[in-house]
C-alpha cells in the first residue's frame, strides 16, 4: 500500500510552512490526502501556498508563544480534528563568531529553533498517547548531527532539537506513536540564499564562489532539494515506517552518517 493512501485524510500541522522545506512538505502531504493545517508569522506567505491546494489551511502563529501554539491546535482540531501528524519545522539562523554573538541572538535562535519546535508538539502528545497513533517528524540539521564554525547558537539549537526527540521516541515508543528527526545538509530555499548574502556581505566573495562553497559540503557536490526533504518526511509519516523511532536521518548526500 502506498504511503498516499495510508495516510488519506488524517491531518497534519506543519510549522513554518509559507516557505522552502515546511511549503514542500505540506504540499508532499497535501497531494497524499492529508488535510494540512500551515503555520507562520507571515500571513501573506501562508495564504499563497493555501491558494495552491484546497487540503490546505492556514492559522497565524508564532511558535515561540506557548499560549499561541496551543490556541493554535485548539482552533485546528476544532475544524479539522485532533493532529495525527505534526512537523515541527519552523527555524531560523543567524552567523557570527561565537564571542562576537549577542545573549539576544543566541536567545532568539534558541526560542525559535529549540523551545519553537516543543510549542509544537507539545499540544498534540496527549491526544496522540490516548489515540495510541501518531507522528511526530523534527526538521532538524546536519548541524545537530556536527559542528558548523560561526553559527554555534543554531548547532546548540539542533543538537537540542535531535536531544529532545529521542526524549520523546523513549517516552512514546510503547504507544504508538513515533518521533523521528530529518537532518538535512545545505537546502536550496530562502534560508540558504539568506546565508549566502550574508557571507558575501562580511568576506566579499561573489555569490557564486559562495555558493559553491556551500555546495561542496555535500560529497555529492550539490543542494539538497527541498522536496527530498518532504519525501523522507512523508515516508516517515506512512505505516511502512511504523518501526521507525529515535532516529535522526542524515539527507546530507553522505555529509553526515
Amino acid at each position: 500500500m502506498s504511503a498516499a493512501r495510508e495516510i488519506a485524510g488524517k491531518h497534519a500541522l506543519v510549522t513554518g510552512g509559507g516557505s522552502g522545506v515546511g511549503k514542500a512538505i505540506a504540499f508532499a502531504l497535501a497531494e497524499a490526502g492529508v488535510n494540512v493545517t500551515i503555520c507562520g508569522r507571515r500571513e501573506a506567505a501562508l495564504v499563497e501556498v493555501a491558494k495552491e491546494n484546497s487540503r490546505i489551511s492556514w492559522l497565524a502563529a508564532d511558535v515561540t508563544n506557548e499560549t499561541e501554539m496551543a490556541a493554535l491546535h485548539e482552533k485546528a482540531e476544532a475544524a479539522r480534528g485532533p493532529f495525527d501528524i505534526v512537523v515541527a519545522n519552523a527555524g531560523m539562523a543567524g552567523s557570527a563568531p561565537a564571542h562576537k554573538t549577542a545573549l539576544a541572538d543566541w536567545q532568539r535562535t534558541l526560542d525559535v529553533n529549540l523551545t519553537g519546535a516543543f510549542l509544537t508538539v507539545k499540544p498534540a502528545l496527549a491526544g496522540m498517547l490516548a489515540r495510541k497513533v501518531g507522528r511526530i517528524v523534527f526538521v532538524a540539521s546536519t548541524a545537530g548531527l556536527k559542528g558548523y564554525a560561526y553559527v554555534a547558537p543554531y548547532v546548540a539549537a539542533k543538537h537540542g532539537v535531535v536531544g529532545l526527540m529521542r526524549a520523546l521516541a523513549a517516552e512514546t515508543a510503547k504507544s504508538g506513536v513515533t518521533v523521528n528527526a530529518v537532518c538535512p545538509g545545505f537546502v536550496e530555499t530562502e534560508m540558504l540564499e539568506e546565508s549566502v548574502q550574508r557571507i558575501v556581505e562580511k568576506t566579499g566573495r561573489s555569490a557564486d564562489e559562495v555558493r559553491a562553497n556551500l555546495a561542496a559540503t555535500n560529497p555529492q557536490g550539490r543542494f539538497v532539494q527541498p522536496e527530498e526533504v518532504a519525501s523522507a518526511v512523508l515516508w516517515l509519516c506512512s505505516d511502512a515506517a511504523r518501526s521507525i523511532t529515535g532516529q535522526a536521518i542524515s539527507i546530507s548526500g553522505g555529509e553526515t552518517w
